[in-house]
């Protein structure tokens, strides 16, 4: 505190006339600051090194705490025709609260007409690791028009949450969280006796919130129920966690189901640009990012 204290005074300027005495602070003490907390952090970091065993221990007993958290830990988007599966931006916030010495966090950056773009950020500070990565959203509807103000807000949110998943999962290594994702999935799935249970229940609420069986299995592009698969059936988790999070409208996830089983055409946006999570609209931005070069999932 001492030497900071100083800094502050070395670097003050101190304008004198009749009327009032001014002082002006410079940059310098501010970075002067900043630089000390950093290195006070980093000295920590060193000091208390994570252990590996515990991170995953710790992380593993939160991510399979109960059903529903290990049910949150997972997301499934439809992109090009196939559903895409992995660990969500919740799983992330377990893996980087466990993980130790490591600063994350993520911001808007940029808005224009069309996009958002946000910036997520983790740094290791033991390892001395820090890693930025940038989403971009669009902030316009399939006919062009621009999304009103609270869309545009929640499309932020969804791309802030996308960034900081991304950028946490560049720097705790994806071993690592594969491992723990998996264990949640388990749960969520069963095993062999208990799989038909957790199926049926699955489809039980899917039912109560008006996703029909005929719309599950055109999704899962199975001919029956019994066909249903543990890898299914996390999809299904997935794409109720998107529905139940409001960034995925039902029949975005659920499409509705045409004359001979097939998917009909996804209804024309609202309007206003206003998103209606359990009717149709339009999806301002998925939960999770699209397959980037190099990911697992």
């Amino acid at each position: 505190m001492k030497a900071i204290e100083q800094a502050n005074r070395s670097n003050v300027t101190k304008w004198e006339d009749e009327d009032t005495d001014i002082e002006v602070s410079s940059e310098t003490a501010v970075a002067a600051i900043t630089r000390s907390e950093i290195e006070a952090q980093l000295d920590a970091a060193h000091k208390y090194p994570r252990s590996i065993g515990k991170f995953g221990v710790t992380a593993t007993k939160l991510a399979t705490y109960n059903q529903a958290i290990a049910e949150s830990c997972m997301y499934s988007v439809p992109r090009s025709g196939k559903m895409i599966s992995g660990p969500s931006v919740r799983l992330a916030e377990i893996v980087a609260s466990c993980y130790g010495n490591l600063h994350y966090g993520s911001r808007i950056v940029d808005t224009d007409d069309t996009h958002i773009t946000a910036q997520g950020i983790a740094w290791d500070l033991e390892k001395n690791l820090r890693v930025t990565v940038e989403v971009k959203r669009r902030i316009t509807d399939r006919n062009g028009r621009r999304f009103n103000d609270d869309m545009i807000t929640v499309t932020g949110n969804a791309a802030a949450s996308i960034a900081l998943r991304n950028a946490i999962f560049r720097v705790v290594p994806r071993a690592y969280v594969d491992t723990i994702y998996e264990e949640a999935k388990r749960l969520v799935t069963g095993d062999a006796k208990s799989f038909t249970a957790r199926r049926d229940e699955f489809l039980t609420r899917l039912a109560k919130i008006g996703v029909s069986q005929e719309r599950v299995l055109a999704r899962l592009n199975k001919p029956s129920v019994s066909d249903i698969d543990p890898e299914d059936l996390a999809t299904l988790v997935g794409l109720g966690n998107a529905i139940k999070s409001d960034t995925m409208t039902l029949d975005d996830a659920f499409p509705d189901v045409g004359s001979g089983g097939v998917p009909a055409a996804p209804a024309e946006p609202a309007q206003d640009g206003k998103r209606m999570s359990m009717k149709r609209g339009p999806k301002p931005a998925e939960t999770e990012p699209e397959r980037q070069p190099g990911d697992d999932d």
